[in-house]
């Protein structure tokens, strides 16, 4: 039986080693799940609830693919744009254990998703993760990228469990300098090659970090992905504290006393907050207490008011693909609002003002006439956009998207639309 992860306190045999026989024979029980009858299409293909996967039973869930397993999971992902965890290991086997103490301290099952083979029911690939539960029935799930499928599938849909996770955790074992580079490559080239929406990565290093740092420093390259390394964790609830923290950081919610979502006034765009497990202030506290986590969905930082224009660059955000964003004027440079990671909101206006120059200069040196910015630019990796903000002359947005992630027709689309709201709204 696994003990809650805030009660773990050491990384004993069994967590670096395969997982006990009794343990496999539970997952065995998978292929004895009776078959259920559904009353018709619709209801089983009811999207109420937007999970990636078919609840089946109490910790079974399946999909049926006419793809490969990582390219059928990369769409589930790509379409709910869900939030959720991966932890990857390296040269450790870590991360079930996390996930069974994650289990246990919300008294909760371990969850499989196993992909099948439309029309055959062939088992693909074997998903393991823990859910946490949060407000208004919303689950957070945290995956481990260790797959059963075969070698080629279990790679595969690794890197794109780390892709497109909010927060991917690196567990490293100990490993000298040279056989630490190799076995990063595949993290590395994963980045390099794309799709990579993902903007955070959390190294958790299970021995002394020795040149950990020096091959992290140059792992994300110019992707844009912000790669943190955190303590040495020395027992399991350490790599949950280290991941905790990186969770709370992505999400921007810093303060331990912050309000609960509860407390706030209801909009379209509120967020979800999620319980994570910690230790309890006494041994005998039941139930386990639990702090809350971050949101889900993207916010921008905290402020002490809100303006209409926090509120446009909020719903620009939330286009998919959209890193980072800003509205600003063109003639001072001053920014109204921004929302995303970097750039921050000065770069973005110092540099949108730029490219609107630039773009003057050429039309008149070519005899054009001069009309207010709509400048897309397409670089190796990313999308920059300049654009007027319809009805408010003077002023301008500049984003910065995912070229791998977003679509530049649909997030135009969004944008014109975005500015009839706003134009209507002030009318």
């Amino acid at each position: 039986m696994a003990k809650p992860i805030h009660e773990m306190s050491q990384w004993d045999a069994s967590t670096h080693s395969r997982v006990p026989e009794e343990e496999w024979q539970a997952t065995r029980e998978l292929t004895h799940v009776a078959t259920q009858i559904l009353g018709n299409r619709e209801e089983y293909l009811a999207p109420e609830r937007r999970e990636i996967g078919r609840r089946i039973g109490d910790q079974h869930h399946e999909m049926f693919v006419v793809c490969d397993p990582a390219e059928a999971i990369q769409q589930q992902f790509q379409q709910w744009a869900t939030d959720f965890i991966a932890i990857h290991d390296v040269n450790t086997d870590s991360s079930p254990r996390i996930l069974a103490g994650l289990a246990a301290a919300t008294q909760r099952k371990v969850q499989r998703l196993v992909i099948r083979r439309q029309g055959h029911g062939v088992a693909l690939a074997t998903l393991e993760f823990a859910e946490l539960p949060g407000a208004n029935g919303q689950m957070l799930r945290v995956y481990s990228t260790r797959v059963d499928a075969d070698t080629q599938q279990r790679q595969q849909v690794a890197r794109v469990l780390l892709a497109y996770s909010r927060l991917g955790v690196v567990m490293v074992g100990d490993l000298p300098t040279h056989a630490l580079e190799s076995a990063l490559q595949p993290v590395r080239e994963g980045i390099a090659r794309g799709p990579w929406p993902g903007r955070n990565l959390l190294f958790v290093p299970l021995s002394p970090p020795g040149s950990l740092h020096q091959q992290v420093a140059t792992l994300a390259g110019r992707s844009g992905v912000q790669v943190s390394i955190a303590p040495q964790a020395v027992k399991p609830s350490d790599s949950w504290t280290a991941i905790s923290n990186a969770w709370n950081r992505v999400r921007g919610d810093t303060a331990s006393a912050a309000p609960p979502p509860a407390a706030r006034p209801a909009t379209q765009h509120d967020p979800i907050a999620f319980p994570a497990p910690v230790r309890p202030a006494s041994a005998g506290a039941k139930p386990l207490p639990m702090q809350p986590m971050p949101p889900t969905r993207p916010t921008v930082a905290p402020v002490e008011s809100d303006t209409p224009w926090q509120a446009y660059v909020r719903q620009c955000i939330d286009i998919t693909g959209m890193i980072s964003c800003c509205v600003f004027e063109l003639a001072t440079q001053r920014t109204l609002a921004h929302a995303g990671a970097r750039p921050g909101p000065a770069s973005l206006a110092a540099q949108g003002a730029a490219l609107h120059e630039a773009a003057n200069t050429a039309a008149k040196a070519m005899g054009l006439s001069v009309a207010p910015p709509d400048v897309t630019v397409t670089l190796n990796g990313h999308h920059l956009i300049v654009r007027a903000v319809a009805g408010h002359p003077g002023l301008a947005l500049h984003a910065v998207l995912d070229s791998h992630a977003a679509n530049l027709m649909l997030v135009k689309m969004k944008l014109q639309r975005l500015d009839g709201d706003s134009s209507a709204s002030a009318a």
